[in-house]
């Protein structure tokens, strides 16, 4: 079950005190223990209402009053978002949280409503369906999406190149020989183990994946990496550099959708894109 675990704001918290460092921090060791047993899925402070707004409903009329707000017994000051098997657990797990204000405080713990709930005046399922529909739409507008390229076995030398002629910035590399968990047999040659197994590397503001994969088969292919460049003459060295080695499927010209831009393969079997905005500077 999911339940809210609600800070209940105090005369400190609405006067803007911030928690001590002590508390900061025991507050973060209770945090990382709600994580690792996989209970916590959200939550935050809240700023005083002094900070806030409410909107009234009455009618047609919307009427908004500004913060503060008086009622410090009815206003909160963070909260929890927490997956429980019962409000047993979730008590227990409050009961182990250090006192989240600088003076005597309160927690609340409410359910969530589940769609079980409701099920008397949704007979059909329709609403359930359509609530369910909602909750994927919603996990995937948070979704990330990212290239991976296979290098086949090639991925240090095409770091090293993009490094030299785009600037990339190399995060995370792990090899085989490094993984926490063996490899099967079998699964990659024997000259591989050396080999990256997995990197992140980015090329301005795009994020890219990669590994050497499990052989010297990978292809790329059926994709291209656009890149778009303000300056025409950064743009041509960054073409021309694409074009080393590589293939030239159709140089850097004006159209109509861009002053400039063109199609290359580089010598890694990756096709790029380069362009220039309709803003550019020379």
């Amino acid at each position: 079950m999911k339940v809210m675990v609600i800070v209940k704001a105090s005369e400190g918290s609405e006067a803007g005190e911030l928690p001590t460092a002590e508390l900061m921090a025991a507050m973060g060791e209770f945090n990382n223990a709600l994580v690792d047993a996989g209970i916590m899925t959200s939550g935050d402070g809240l700023k005083p209402s002094k900070e806030g707004v409410r909107v009234r409903f009455k009618g047609e009329e919307r009427i908004v009053t500004k913060g503060p707000f008086a009622e410090t017994n009815e206003l909160i000051a963070g909260y929890w978002v927490w997956e429980v098997t019962s409000m047993e657990e979730a008590l227990e797990w409050v009961k182990r949280c250090p006192n989240p204000m600088n003076e005597e405080s309160d927690i609340e713990v409410r359910p969530f409503y589940e769609m079980a709930d409701f099920a008397d005046i949704d007979p059909s399922g329709e609403i359930l369906e359509d609530e369910e529909q909602l909750r994927q739409k919603i996990a995937m507008q948070t979704a990330h999406v990212c290239n991976y390229l296979f290098f086949a076995g090639r991925t240090e030398e095409a770091l090293e190149y993009y490094q030299q002629h785009l600037y990339a910035k190399v995060g995370l590399l792990m090899r085989f020989n490094e993984s926490p968990d063996p490899i099967p047999d079998g699964a990659i040659p024997e000259n591989f183990s050396d080999k990256v197994m997995h990197c992140e590397f980015s090329i301005g503001d795009m994020k890219i994946f990669a590994s050497d994969g499990c052989g010297d088969d990978a292809s790329l292919a059926g994709f291209s990496l656009s890149i778009t460049i303000d300056s025409e003459q950064e743009a041509h060295r960054a073409f021309n550099a694409l074009a080393d080695g590589g293939t030239v499927r159709m140089p850097l010209q004006e159209t109509f959708w861009s002053p400039l831009y063109g199609q290359v393969v580089d010598k890694f079997g990756v096709a790029w894109m380069v362009m220039l905005p309709s803003n550019a500077a020379n």
